[in-house]
């Protein structure tokens, strides 16, 4: 299967928020690599600090981050700063976040590396927060900041206080840069959760009801008695039903409506979709209802997506619908656009950066563009890319037939049996479309390891090598496509089986979809192993491709009998 894109978000904070020509330098280094899209910068006058947000894949997140410090390090003097904001370092934190693809855990093992090297590197002491912690008592950030930049020098040569890397006596270098606290977190989502009052005390009420924090404990159980003490004299607090989320009301004057406000720490307990049907069921036990939601700043896209199938669960309908589909239902179910129109493609991390980084991709061409774009005289898109789209066909063919069977009258009972088929479904297909890509990727580097110079015999054997290594991956890649395609027979045949008998027919046409991609996809690995020079790998890859073929042809004629037993 192909994986996927492992996207890191990083939100650094700079001990810098009043001279623009400082930041603009710094954020200069971030937008200077490749890939990386800097998403905001938020600057403050008073706590003299800057917010930067930015994303990407994981090693140019990391590279980004490393520039963006060392920049700071040489334009912020610690010794001339002043704020209301606590601090300790020209970069005072920079957090890696996962965004999709990519853990929680694997993100705190960059972040780890990536403090070492600003350590080694830039002679900047750091420390290791949160999940990246490596002294437990650290994980909380306030404790690796404790004293701020003014207890630096007492700290540095402490064996129980000093950095996790570069710790050394407090010199001029220390004195100029501080320290900075690396880590890896969750990512956090704000939203406001809109309501049909004014009331403030009523959306206090609601948001006490659901954070996790909660709220005191009163004498008599009345909400005016006097909040109830613990033998250490600390407030007893009734906890909320929402762990990982952090909730207050308020008034809005630009809407004229109250919110419960919320941040959610932790998505992946508390997803978006659950924080809304809580803070209705508790809004409704107050006489009030939640007319919409507003989400403030950026999200991955698995929170809609999450939220989409969450809600046609509950409808005991199929969530093996396309992508889209499933947006609308959550922008719908949760009231997403009820104060402004809501645009997916502006709200959703994957979305800007797969905008930013468009190419010219065959799978956004119309069903007519495709097809003229193939009899073009250009020997790409060729028999691998079409091989790859009939497999995709054919996925698609066997997923309609799962959501019909799904939603068919009578067979209620039975929704959620085609639902995960037709999940499946829509998984092959997804892998199948970007194949139909990747099959021209693939001939289109063998063109480029062509067209090397040849003029020295360096550049000779360089040229051969670069030449073997895409002819290698050109024919991997159709070898790929028989596999993900062989998948649309298991599909197929359960739909001929078991699913709407009305469209065992179109169950049939997916196999032989499935079967023209098998043996499509294996004529392309045929004729570009013959150009491999390693041939005890060319052999293994063409018999993988053989095997293939004998099991798609002989799938294809089982699948067609069950239809036509069937019709």
């Amino acid at each position: 299967m192909i994986r996927e894109k492992q996207i890191v978000e990083c939100v650094p904070n700079f001990s810098e928020g009043r001279n623009q020509n400082v930041i603009k330098q710094i954020t200069d280094e971030i937008v200077s690599v490749k890939g990386v899209k800097l998403l905001d910068v938020d600057p403050g006058e008073a706590t003299n600090r800057t917010v930067v947000t930015f994303v990407g894949e994981p090693k140019e997140v990391v590279e980004a981050a490393f520039l963006a410090v060392k920049k700071a390090a040489q334009l912020i003097d610690m010794r001339q700063h002043h704020g209301a904001h606590p601090r300790m370092g020209a970069t005072d934190v920079c957090p890696l976040i996962p965004v999709s693809g990519i853990t929680l855990e694997e993100c705190a093992e960059l972040a780890r590396k990536l403090a070492e090297r600003i350590a080694k590197e830039l002679n900047v002491p750091c420390y290791c927060y949160e999940a990246a912690v490596l002294k437990p008592e650290r994980k909380n950030l306030a404790i690796c900041r404790k004293g701020e930049y003014e207890g630096l020098p007492e700290r540095m040569t402490d064996t129980g206080e000093a950095p996790d890397f570069g710790a050394r006596a407090f010199d001029e270098s220390i004195a100029r840069t501080g320290c900075t606290a690396v880590g890896a977190r969750d990512f956090l989502i704000a939203t406001n959760f809109n309501l049909n009052t004014t009331s403030t005390r009523r959306a206090n009420a609601i948001a006490f009801d659901v954070r996790e924090k909660g709220r005191p404990q009163r004498e008599g159980g009345s909400p005016i008695g006097k909040p109830m003490k613990d033998a250490n004299g600390k407030t007893i607090m009734i906890p909320g039903t929402l762990k990982g989320t952090k909730a207050i009301g308020w008034f809005i004057d630009e809407y004229g409506i109250a919110q419960v406000s919320m941040n959610i720490t932790d998505i992946n307990v508390t997803p978006l979709h659950i924080a809304f049907d809580e803070v209705c069921r508790c809004a409704q036990n107050r006489g009030v209802r939640v007319t919409g939601t507003e989400i403030v700043g950026l999200i991955p896209k698995r929170t809609l997506i999450d939220a989409g199938k969450y809600f046609l669960r509950k409808q005991n309908r199929s969530t093996g619908i396309p992508e889209e589909d499933i947006l609308k239902i959550a922008v719908s179910s949760m009231g997403l656009a009820d104060l402004k129109p809501f645009n997916p493609r502006e709200k959703v991390i994957e979305y800007l950066l797969e905008d930013e980084n468009k190419t010219d991709r065959l799978i956004d061409l119309t069903v007519k563009g495709f097809a003229d774009e193939t009899s073009r005289e250009s020997p790409a898109p060729g028999g691998g890319t079409i091989a790859a789209y009939m497999g995709a066909l054919g996925a698609a063919l066997g997923t309609m037939v799962a959501n019909l069977s799904s939603h068919k009258p009578g067979w209620d009972a039975r929704w959620e049996e085609f639902s995960n088929w037709a999940d499946k479904g829509q998984k092959i297909q997804t892998e199948l479309m970007a194949l139909v890509d990747e099959d021209t990727e693939a001939f289109n580097r063998i063109m480029s390891a062509f067209g090397m110079p040849k003029g020295t015999d360096e550049e000779k054997a360089l040229r051969s090598a670069a030449i073997q290594d895409a002819t290698l991956y050109a024919t991997q890649v159709p070898l790929h496509t028989m596999k993900a395609s062989y998948h649309v027979f298991g599909l197929c045949r359960a739909m001929a089986e078991e699913g709407n008998p009305n469209s065992v027919s179109d169950a049939g046409v997916g196999a032989l979809a499935a079967r023209a991609a098998v043996l499509g996809a294996g004529l392309n690995v045929k004729i570009n192993a013959a150009g491999l020079k390693d041939r005890a790998t060319a052999d293994k890859l063409v018999a993988e491709a053989n095997e293939l073929i004998a099991k798609a042809n002989s799938e294809e004629a089982e699948i067609l009998k069950i239809v036509e037993s069937k019709m």
